[in-house]
């Protein structure tokens, strides 16, 4: 409806004036209308007449040519407020989200923890985060691919592995079954700190972790699966993912695939040596790009003991994503913090395959912090941890409501990480999460409850109108008909948190509603119950879209 009506103006236009400015009508206040925009205020100038007298000969014009609109008023220096007619603020609320990538490929990458380490609260908010925009590329109708990236190669996993082999007196894979299951991904989290410690501290610990990181990449290289290095490895690498797995599923995220370091690590070796002297140069050994050339600065790919730097895997991981879905975009979900790298990266890749980072797409945001601002360290083990997350959160839930209901849980750490502009830092608090009195998830899940309890002893067959909208039945039908403009614009910027801010809005509205109209067994209970069910519909489909369970029961 809002982009029928912006062309119509545009059209209207340039039709009094020559003229076809670009219209963007804004929400009005209810008191003046359902839209408004200031269109004679830009034309004024161009047309050097008053913008008032512009509005007034384009009014005229527009009351001829919009059916949709009921009334037509002009108010301060030349705003013009539009007032729909029932009927189409109806056909506004019915109104389907644009499927404006039908057709399109999307890849979404997004959490990527690396093996041997415990999932952190980071994890946990770009998983939510990530899970959200893929459902909005999805309700758009492209296809995505939702996808996860971790290193299960490199230093930190030969500190773990140095530690490991130390806390099992020697290379000796049997002594793994000491180890139950609930026990090991904490386990292997104290493993890489006590490594990471022995690497910072002691440079003879230093050097045989940095042999142990060769070995690694000898595994991986020669298949190797039967020596007792091997098998610790393999096995600890497993603990790790089966570690994910439990977590995913708790939180209800599923990945099409998971890049392991290793796999993208050949692609990227081969890749980069392929562009040695034209993209790519050797550097002391090491083989580098030079990022100061563009403006950016310079990064080693490998280095001088022949070893793939993050930014090589990187490049495998680019080019492997390619020739698993050929996509039109690929989305990366990160931290900030490697916003220059990932410049790097693109850049380098730009030069020999320019048509790649194009279609890229980097998306980042700020850090989960502990109490005080503190960053979060997994190297020094004073991580917020993602089930420190969730457990808080159910601590602030039974101690408000005696329920540590798991579905209502999420739904409040979900919407608290979503509610806030994707891009700065987070600041988690559990008992406001929680609350069923503000802007929160179980807030929203309870009013969609409420919502449907209202229907459950009704029948609605399709929504009906009976005779003129009163005021607060047009408040809340008013507001139903922004659903679908509010999903089009997070689909457009990538942006959940306008769908937090928009449902919190509404679930306002419609308490302002059910205050003031009685809804079963009143004269209007079927445009009513009508209005009910829509708003019960437009809450679960907004909630699903965030990744969160709508509950029919509270």
């Amino acid at each position: 409806m809002k982009d029928q009506l912006e062309h119509k103006i545009a059209v209207a236009c340039m039709a009094l004036y020559g003229i076809q400015p670009k219209i963007e009508l804004t929400r009005s206040d209810q008191r003046f209308g359902d839209f408004a925009t200031n269109v004679s205020l830009q034309l004024a100038q161009q047309l050097q007449k008053p913008p008032k007298d512009i509005a007034e000969s384009l009014s005229s014009k527009l009351r001829e040519e919009l059916e949709e609109v009921d009334k037509i008023e002009i108010a301060g220096p030349g705003f013009i407020n539009l007032t729909l007619k029932d009927s189409a603020l109806l056909q506004a609320a019915l109104e389907s989200v644009s499927r404006s990538l039908e057709g399109k490929v999307i890849v979404v990458e997004y959490s990527d923890p690396n093996p041997f380490k415990i999932l952190h609260a980071g994890h946990l908010y770009t998983s939510i985060v990530g899970d959200a925009i893929a459902n909005l590329l999805s309700e758009a109708g492209a296809t995505v691919h939702r996808v996860n990236f971790g290193g299960d190669v490199g230093l930190h996993v030969a500190k773990a592995m140095w530690s490991i082999v130390q806390k099992l007196g020697g290379e000796i894979p049997g002594k793994l079954n000491d180890i139950t299951v609930g026990d090991r991904a904490e386990w292997l989290t104290q493993a890489y700190v006590l490594g990471n410690n022995a690497y910072e501290e002691s440079d003879e610990s230093k050097a045989e972790i940095v042999e142990y990181n060769k070995r690694i990449y000898e595994i991986h290289e020669i298949g190797d699966h039967d020596s007792d290095f091997a098998k610790i490895y393999w096995t600890t690498r497993q603990w790790s993912y089966d570690y994910f797995d439990y977590f995913y599923e708790r939180i209800g995220t599923k990945f099409e695939k998971y890049y392991p370091e290793s796999e993208t690590a050949p692609i990227g070796l081969k890749t980069i040596k392929s562009h040695i002297g034209d993209v790519y140069e050797e550097s002391n050994g090491a083989v580098i790009f030079n990022g100061e050339k563009h403006g950016l600065h310079t990064r080693v790919f490998i280095n001088s003991a022949g070893l793939p730097t993050y930014e090589t895997k990187d490049v495998g991981l680019i080019m492997k994503k390619w020739q698993d879905y050929h996509f039109d975009q690929s989305i990366i979900i990160t931290a900030n913090d490697i916003i220059e790298y990932m410049k790097v990266v693109l850049l380098s890749i730009e030069q020999f395959m320019p048509d790649l980072p194009k279609r890229t797409r980097h998306l980042t945001h700020g850090m989960v912090k502990l109490a005080g601002g503190a960053k979060m360290s997994s190297r020094k083990g004073n991580i917020l941890r993602a089930v420190d997350v969730l457990e808080a959160a159910s601590s602030a839930n039974k101690k408000l409501t005696g329920s540590d209901d798991p579905l209502t849980v999420l739904g409040a750490v979900k919407y608290a990480f979503l509610k806030s502009r994707i891009g700065g830092d987070i600041v988690y608090d559990p008992a406001e999460s929680v609350s069923i009195e503000g802007d929160s998830g179980p807030y929203l899940q309870y009013a969609h409850a409420r919502a449907r309890s209202i229907l459950r002893n009704a029948s609605i067959q399709e929504f009906l109108i009976d005779g003129t909208l009163d005021t607060h039945e047009r408040l809340l039908l008013s507001k139903l008909s922004e659903y679908s403009e509010v999903v089009n614009k997070s689909i457009s910027e990538l942006l959940p948190h306008y769908i937090c801010t928009y449902l919190y809005e509404l679930a306002q509205t419609f308490n302002r509603f059910y205050e003031n109209s009685r809804v079963i067994g009143d004269p209007r209970q079927t445009t009513r119950l009508s209005l009910v069910n829509l708003y019960a519909d437009r809450l679960k489909e907004g909630l699903n879209l965030l990744g969160i369970d709508a509950p029919e029961r509270m």
